[in-house]
């Protein structure tokens, strides 16, 4: 029998939360990983239709119970292929929430039961390592593609490639040399003051309208074949097994909480809310974690300090928030982007031996480039076939 669901998620003996802490370094640390969440938010609000309000309520109330419970600066992101997918294929409510609910209630189920804990028990630090790799190339990808070629959906989207490449260069520059903990709160300010110097339309205040997904099977199939399908191996990889790994790489015993399992449950139940509000689905990441720590977050006040922030926001200015959020400079999201993939790939440094980092960039390229899954499953084959030999020829 499995624990009561509530003991899972929150019960941990007291000897192994960290304190929380709200000074300036954490709210630095806080702002650090926009730039995953606010292209994909944007897009989804302005492209496929999506509440403001919905899209941000999801990723507020998990920030906040992520501080709570992890005590650490436990992120929250946008599902990535999940929400890709939908925005290039111009995927309405019905279709994104059915997705959304279907991730809840899987990765629920994977956590309360336990098997999510038992699975990551196979996954060897050089696998996970490539997945972290994988995952900052896509970081990095994606911020070359905003500058490369600007999403419609921003207000600066027409300004030359090559300003906002010099501005990127010299945000990355300044985030690599100076004093980062700074820096990415001066760029986040500023970034403020640019989309309110540059915003034009009438400010609407109050939340904007939240409606019940109209759910059907065509929705359902579509959704768990176009949506979940993809997002699966990611979620998995990505949002559970590296996230535990770069929690306890950071921060040791402190980050005991942090478990596979348990990540499993507070994504899976912030799926099912935005699926039941037709919002944004969410998940965690290890590339955020090491975006909040590099930039100053040490405790759970980051998150707890951006989700406040997201949720006031979201109640607030929720209806003026498409055309707000669509001046963010692209340059500064940019570039956050580019420094939190740098860092991820950066947690290679801790592999000694060359066969574990020609394994771990195998499946960090095949990641990027193919299938994450298919990555994952023939590292795992490599891995344990060769630990097989090992044995045997010890035994012989």
């Amino acid at each position: 029998m499995s624990r009561p669901l509530l003991r899972t998620i929150v019960l941990e003996p007291a000897t192994q939360t960290a304190k929380l802490h709200f000074d300036r370094a954490e709210l630095a640390g806080a702002v650090a990983d926009l730039g995953v969440l606010v292209p994909i938010a944007v897009a989804l609000i302005v492209k496929n239709g999506l509440s403001p309000t919905a899209v941000l309520l999801p990723t507020a109330l998990l920030y906040v119970a992520a501080g709570l419970i992890y005590r650490l600066p436990v992120p929250v992101q946008p599902l990535k292929a999940f929400g890709v997918i939908a925005i290039a294929q111009g995927f309405g409510s019905a279709e994104i929430a059915a997705g959304s609910l279907l991730m809840g209630a899987i990765f629920v189920a994977f956590g309360v039961s336990g098997l999510l804990d038992r699975i990551a028990k196979l996954f060897p630090r050089p696998i996970i390592r490539g997945v972290q790799l994988s995952v900052g190339l896509i970081l990095c990808q994606l911020a070359w593609n905003l500058i490369t070629a600007p999403p419609l959906t921003f207000a600066d989207s027409t300004q030359p490639a090559w300003w906002l490449v010099g501005a990127t260069m010299v945000i990355i520059l300044a985030c690599l040399l100076l004093n980062r903990h700074a820096v990415a709160l001066v760029l986040v300010t500023l970034a403020t003051v640019a989309m309110v110097l540059e915003y034009r339309g009438t400010l609407d205040l109050g939340p904007s309208a939240l409606q019940i997904p109209d759910l059907s099977l065509g929705a359902l199939t579509t959704a768990s074949i176009a949506l979940v399908l993809p997002q699966l191996p990611l979620t998995f990889a990505n949002s559970c097994l590296a996230t535990a790994d770069v929690a306890r790489t950071y921060f040791g015993t402190e980050a005991n909480r942090v478990r596979p399992g348990r990540l499993a449950i507070t994504l899976g139940i912030a799926n099912l809310f935005a699926g039941a509000i037709s919002g944004m689905p969410v998940c965690h990441g290890a590339g955020g974690m090491t975006a909040h720590r590099s930039f100053g977050a040490r405790s759970g006040g980051a998150p707890i300090l951006l989700g406040i922030a997201l949720l006031l926001l979201a109640i607030t200015f929720g209806a003026s928030l498409p055309s707000i959020l669509a001046g963010f400079p692209l340059p500064i999201l940019a570039g956050l982007l580019a420094i939190a993939g740098l860092l991820n790939i950066a947690l290679m440094k801790d592999l000694r031996h060359p066969a574990h980092w020609a394994l771990a960039i195998g499946v960090g390229v095949t990641g990027l480039f193919s299938n994450l899954a298919v990555a994952l499953v023939g590292a795992l084959a490599i891995w344990w076939a060769a630990e097989v030999v090992i044995a045997c020829s010890q035994t012989s």
